[in-house]
């Protein structure tokens, strides 16, 4: 009997959150097959014998009964939130959806997104290449940009991670480079060339596609700790290219004029430094509690260095808290990072993007609030890639807080500035053509 206590509260639970991001590998068929699970586990409680008495009978086929109901429940606010989304339209949904970076699998998912304005950019991956071939891929963002000019909307930005190495999700499809930090071992002038190739070589490979931005290169230290048996994604240390800040700064940057001088723009990665992150940012909170000299002396200062001399350069922020500038919230979203220090001491004003907002150290924060601040702190891109579904839940928030008063105006206003603009020909297009 506890087993039906067990199975009936685990589905009841994993029914109300179906749309989690955890559930993405199971959610094609998660929610028929929890509802059929529920409603036979009720038949089975109400037609079974009272083993424990009427009352314990009839509690858990209160149980069984809340099951399906917490799984359409769940799917209920989804499309919910999602019509919500799908139904704005105005000068605070344009200015909101220009902010956010999408993943997908089916371009279906974000076609109309694309050409009502309500997202800026898409982020491409593998599962965006499967079964098909580069070319494929390639028609389909041409066909999506198409969309945006008719539209008179500015171009999307399309971003992708290819690093190289472990790390360079459009491979096999886009050739296969070796990791920056296979060169750090070479003669300052060797590495700085080899950099500067394997830059332009992944530039080319991603423009042929229609990518605008790498989300590459690393230049997160690597710092001597042991292996953490729990760091399932982030392996910073499979992905750092030195441990000594020179040596990154000088591969990065080569690296960086590369992939710009085959026109697509490189971004620094990952602000604070993840090297000095003790748990996995995917999945657990994690605070840096280095002195701000310490970091300012080591790990910031490839960042410092590149977004002074690298004017195409963008700056992805990570989920690591801080404690000497920002104890109370992840750097993505700190506005005493981003306009304090990033801004204002540094003097970047380049685009900043988030690492994606579907991780842990995000929704344990809370997806609303996390929204907002990355908004009022100066952040550009609010990247949804691993469940390009959460994008409903995250522009739900933005809006909400929009219309609450809750976003800062000057602080929109100046990323307005920095986000790409709609050309020219094609915004005197649309205006010229007669309203029906």
């Amino acid at each position: 009997m506890m087993m039906w206590w067990l199975a009936g509260l685990t589905l009841a639970f994993a029914g109300a959150n179906i749309h989690d991001p955890y559930m993405v590998p199971v959610r094609g068929w998660s929610l028929p097959t929890i509802v059929a699970a529920g409603l036979c586990g009720l038949l089975v409680q109400l037609r079974g014998r009272a083993q424990r008495g009427l009352r314990h009978r009839l509690l858990l086929a209160l149980l069984w009964g809340a099951v399906p109901l917490s799984a359409l429940g769940a799917e209920a606010v989804f499309q919910t939130r999602k019509a919500s989304v799908l139904a704005a339209s105005g000068p605070l949904a344009l200015d909101l959806g220009r902010h956010f970076i999408v993943g997908y699998r089916r371009v279906e998912e974000v076609e109309g997104l694309a050409a009502r304005g309500l997202i800026g950019g898409l982020f491409v991956t593998r599962r965006n290449l499967a079964g098909r071939t580069a070319e494929a891929l390639g028609a389909e963002i041409r066909y999506l940009q198409d969309i945006r000019r008719r539209a008179g909307l500015p171009p999307l930005t399309v971003t992708a991670d290819q690093e190289g190495g472990i790390v360079s999700q459009l491979s096999p499809w886009l050739p296969h480079q070796p990791a920056l930090s296979t060169l750090a071992g070479l003669p300052p002038g060797e590495r700085r060339a080899a950099a500067h190739a394997l830059g332009a070589g992944h530039g080319r490979d991603l423009s042929s596609v229609g990518v605008t931005v790498n989300f590459a290169p690393v230049l997160d230290l690597r710092h001597d700790r042991p292996r953490n048996p729990l760091d399932f994604n982030s392996r910073i240390t499979q992905r750092a290219i030195d441990g000594d800040p020179e040596v990154v700064a000088e591969i990065a940057a080569a690296y960086a004029a590369g992939l710009s001088e085959a026109g697509v723009r490189p971004t620094v990665k990952h602000f604070p430094g993840l090297g000095r992150a003790g748990q996995d940012t995917h999945h657990f909170r994690t605070t840096i509690r280095e002195s701000r000299a310490e970091l300012e002396a080591t790990d910031w200062r490839p960042f410092r260095q590149l977004l002074a001399d690298d004017p195409q350069a963008l700056l992805m922020v990570g989920h690591a808290i801080v404690a000497a500038v920002d104890p109370d919230r992840p750097a993505s979203h700190s506005r005493r990072l981003i306009d304090g220090v990033i801004r204002r001491e540094w003097g970047f004003d380049g685009p900043i993007v988030t690492d994606d907002l579907v991780m842990t150290p995000v929704y344990q924060y809370g997806l609303c609030r996390a929204v907002a601040e990355a908004l009022n702190a100066g952040v550009d891109y609010l990247l949804v890639a691993f469940d390009g579904r959460q994008f409903y839940r995250a522009m739900a928030c933005a809006l909400d807080a929009g219309k609450r008063g809750e976003l800062d105006g000057a602080m929109l206003a100046a990323s307005r500035a920095r986000l790409p603009q709609a050309p020219a020909d094609a915004a005197a297009e649309v205006a010229a053509k007669p309203e029906r």
